[in-house]
């Protein structure tokens, strides 16, 4: 008899193992990548953040030494 009929596809006997670490290493190398793009929108934003604020200041300050 080759098979009962109440596996799932792909879930074959002697895989489940492999295929349940697979996806353990899958799931923490997502979530680590998940939290490194995280921290670069962060950093990025933080950049633009205190770039902007600093070319406004930069702006203001040369405008009004022109004034005086």
């Amino acid at each position: 008899m080759r098979g009962s009929g109440t596996q799932a596809p792909g879930n074959m006997p002697g895989k489940s193992g492999a295929k349940g670490l697979r996806d353990d290493r899958l799931k923490a190398a997502l979530k680590a990548n998940m939290a490194r793009r995280k921290a670069q929108a962060r950093a990025r934003t933080a950049q633009d953040d205190t770039g902007a604020s600093g070319d406004m200041k930069q702006q203001n300050d040369a405008g009004t030494g022109a004034d005086e």
